[in-house]
């Protein structure tokens, strides 16, 4: 199998990488990867000789640069998006370009190049927040933010060209990710970094919102299942099972760093922050994948490696 990795420099791309080529020794991988901000090649640098592995940089709404790549590959899995909630508040036009018409880009050249199969990496803020219950892969997308509408646009775009092309495209929606290489702008990095460095760490609001949580390392695993036994056209929801609330996970962060709830600063809520997110995954456990990673040890092993990694993340933070 030969499998283009769109955004495979950063956080759960570099991952899946990683878990594609240390289980399959036949598979080969292309990085397209446009190596922003969040891009990092320190996150796969031990693999850059792999001979199997090759990186790519370029845009994908470029439709040369991306019809190049896709004539080297059967398979697409497309990670590559501008992912930070906040980010999208201050500044939406990147996420459109980026989320909206760089997804149209791969799907066309998808579709030229009769890729065998395409899995449209989403995420489960394109539903929207409920107080009570999960959300089912059918239910209605009401998102909230730039960002989640930009994700819900691709979604529905990658949708429309399984029906109208044909296309075998596999769309995927996640809970929250966190674990090694995670740009420290997100909640968990953030705050280990910070209390890392004695810095506080901003709680918004009340800290009472939300989230399902997933190790980065069983979304993988998941990713890679789907991609060998999901079904084209079909939409799949993956949960950790693990929903805690924002201030659960900063109490919990501070205990295993030893420090004291001082430390906690809470600052102003964000415009539009959903209360709840919950997935509804029975679809996914039926076909025959569960998370293996209990939240708690994956997050002291997540503590753990940004201690042990420095080197990593004190430039970014700077």
């Amino acid at each position: 199998m030969n499998i283009l990795v769109t955004g495979g420099l950063g956080f759960i791309g570099s991952n899946f990488i990683k878990h594609i080529l240390e289980k399959y020794e036949n598979y080969s991988v292309v990085n397209l990867d446009k190596q922003t901000y969040s891009g990092n090649r320190d996150n796969l640098k031990d693999i850059e000789k792999n001979p199997n592995y090759s990186f790519v940089r370029g845009d994908i709404c470029d439709p040369a640069i991306v019809d190049d790549v896709m004539r080297k590959v059967d398979h697409v899995v497309h990670f590559a998006s501008e992912s930070y909630v906040d980010r999208s508040i201050e500044d939406a036009s990147a996420f459109v370009i980026t989320n909206v018409q760089g997804t149209f880009t791969l799907l066309e050249s998808a579709r030229k190049c009769d890729i065998k199969r395409f899995i449209q990496i989403s995420t489960d803020e394109v539903y929207g927040s409920r107080e009570r219950g999960s959300f089912k892969e059918k239910d209605r997308l009401t998102p909230s933010s730039p960002y989640s509408s930009s994700k819900a646009g691709s979604d529905l775009l990658a949708q429309s060209y399984y029906i109208t092309y044909n296309l075998p495209v596999i769309i995927t929606r996640c809970a929250n990710n966190f674990g090694p290489y995670q740009y420290p702008e997100k909640l968990i990095p953030l705050f280990i970094t910070n209390l890392l460095q004695n810095k506080k760490v901003p709680v918004y609001g009340t800290g009472k919102n939300v989230r399902d949580w997933i190790y980065v390392l069983d979304h993988c695993k998941a990713l890679d299942f789907i991609l060998h036994n999901g079904d084209p056209g079909e939409i799949y929801n993956i949960g950790g099972s693990a929903e805690r609330s924002n201030i659960e996970i900063t109490r919990k962060i501070i205990a295993i760093l030893g420090a004291d709830e001082s430390m906690i600063e809470y600052v102003k809520d964000r415009p539009g922050h959903d209360f709840r997110y919950s997935l509804n995954c029975t679809k996914l456990h039926k076909l025959g994948w569960t998370p293996e990673c209990g939240f708690y040890d994956a997050l002291e092993s997540t503590v753990k490696w940004y201690g042990a990694n420095r080197w990593w993340w004190e430039r970014l933070k700077q």
